[in-house]
């Protein structure tokens, strides 16, 4: 009578685990009504992940209910207000704007003192001392082209501090859906290592009573054991991808905390209308639009170099030399110089043939870029498409099945028509079949992310800077100090 009891109270609580009826418990107990207990429910993994209404909500549940959800707003917020990289672009654009300026100022003048004839002789008498001024007068408009240059310039730094907003918007919003996978990884080995610690403990009681064998309890402790490892690497992976998104948004030290989000509603894309998006909007190819009108306004700045600026010359000098022995010198006196350059070897012709050379380089590569952004869309795209294909498959056909021949399994064990480890293994599979979902939902969204963000990523690269090492080479200069403009 004890065994039988037993057998019962064993049974109820395979059935508890398995989310079987109790009423069965009851037949097989000869009608004995047994105490309620709660019902453990399987959900389908195409949820929104919350529990059942008829569920009653854990602790822990209920302990993350009460803390504060972020949202991926709440990160990209924080990265468009601490990610350094955009400050570092914006610093971009002022230091091109400071060359703009620098290159349409006029050339300073020229002040000095001139002395000539110095010599102590009784008739010179010390010579000529006086001062002068002279001033370089900058002609064909060169210092307005020479504004342009760096007016393309300063638009190009725009648009890449625009790409940088993206790489950084991308990478935040990528690893966001990462950690909201994470988390939901995490769930479910928590789950399975749970259900996976009462199976070793029905087991022991199932080998106990004489209704399992020792092999039945080996296979429960090793599955265990393998959920337990699955959690671990879970959680940690979980860290992982926590540290890397706060490092991302500019916080290292922000905490770990529930993410708010829908993982499984996957944006539904097309590839042509993406590819007119990417056309249309990216910075990149705005970039090297700007690029192929720079080089364009350098060609025009390095024609006109050849015409010469005036250089004009005065100034006052004391005359002391004597007009004839005895009498008073001669005084004051005015002079002036006014002169160019003759082009007559050097007419800016290499400079010329170097910036022509300059703007076709500029046109290739604004080709080349609208065929690299094609290649990169195919590949992303079809990445987009194969985990989109993965992800309705594991929904609509796989999980179910899988949930269908966990249920038959369990239906089968509780008539005894099936031995124990063949539950065990439907459940690993139902389990690892909702890992591999939501691994590919996290796939579906990373690119997703990149084709909606124009392709581009690398939210902590540094923004390329533009001028720097070019600036002296845009500066078409001719030997003297009144030419640096």
């Amino acid at each position: 009578m004890k065994l039988r009891l037993q057998a019962i109270g064993t049974t109820v609580a395979v059935m508890v685990i398995l989310g079987l009826p109790l009423s069965l418990a009851a037949q097989a107990g000869g009608g004995q009504g047994q105490p309620p207990a709660q019902q453990h429910q399987h959900q389908h993994p195409s949820s929104s992940g919350t529990q059942s209404e008829k569920a009653q909500p854990s602790s822990s549940t209920q302990a993350q209910a009460s803390e504060a959800r972020l949202r991926l707003e709440d990160f990209e917020q924080m990265a468009l207000e601490s990610n350094p990289t955009l400050a570092q672009a914006l610093a971009n654009v002022r230091a091109a704007e400071g060359r703009k300026v620098q290159a349409g100022l006029y050339p300073n003048p020229v002040i000095g003192a001139t002395g000539e004839e110095v010599s102590p002789g009784p008739i010179i008498r010390g010579g000529e001392f006086g001062a002068f001024v002279e001033q370089r007068i900058v002609t064909a408009g060169k210092l307005r082209l020479s504004r342009n240059i760096f007016e393309q310039e300063r638009l190009q730094a725009e648009h890449m501090s625009q790409a940088q907003k993206y790489r950084v918007l991308n990478s935040v919003r990528s690893l966001y859906y990462e950690a909201l996978g994470a988390q939901r990884l995490v769930e479910v080995e928590t789950q399975l290592a749970k259900v996976s610690l009462e199976a070793v403990k029905i087991s022991k009681e199932l080998t106990n009573v004489g209704a399992a064998d020792q092999p039945d309890l080996l296979e429960s402790e090793i599955e265990a054991e393998r959920a337990e490892i699955s959690l671990s690497m879970a959680k940690t992976a979980q860290a992982r991808i926590w540290r890397e998104l706060a490092a991302m948004v500019g916080k290292p030290s922000l905490q770990p905390a529930p993410l708010e989000g829908n993982l499984e509603e996957v944006p539904r894309l097309e590839l042509e209308s993406a590819l007119a998006t990417l056309f249309s909007e990216s910075p990149e190819i705005r970039t090297s639009e700007a690029g192929i009108a720079r080089e364009e306004a350098s060609l025009r700045r390095a024609k006109v170099e050849k015409i010469p600026d005036i250089v004009a010359r005065g100034g006052l000098r004391y005359n002391r030399e004597l007009l004839e022995l005895g009498q008073t010198p001669v005084g004051l006196e005015g002079t002036f110089d006014v002169g160019i350059e003759i082009p007559f070897f050097n007419r800016n012709q290499g400079n010329v043939a170097a910036a022509r050379a300059n703007l076709e380089r500029a046109q290739r590569e604004a080709d080349r870029l609208k065929l690299s952004l094609r290649m990169r869309m195919a590949r992303a795209y079809k990445e987009y498409q194969d985990s989109l294909n993965i992800v309705e498959k594991y929904r609509s056909q796989m999980i179910p099945r899988a949930q269908k021949a966990y249920e038959l399994y369990t239906g089968n064990f509780r008539q005894m028509a099936a031995a124990y480890p063949q539950v065990l293994i439907a459940q690993r599979n139902l389990f690892q079949l909702q890992e591999h979902y939501v691994s590919a939902l996290v796939k579906t969204w990373r690119s997703a992310v990149e084709i909606r963000g124009l392709l581009l990523s690398g939210g902590l690269a540094a923004p390329g800077a533009m001028g720097a090492e070019t600036a002296g080479a845009d500066t078409m200069e001719t030997g003297g100090p009144a030419e640096e403009h």
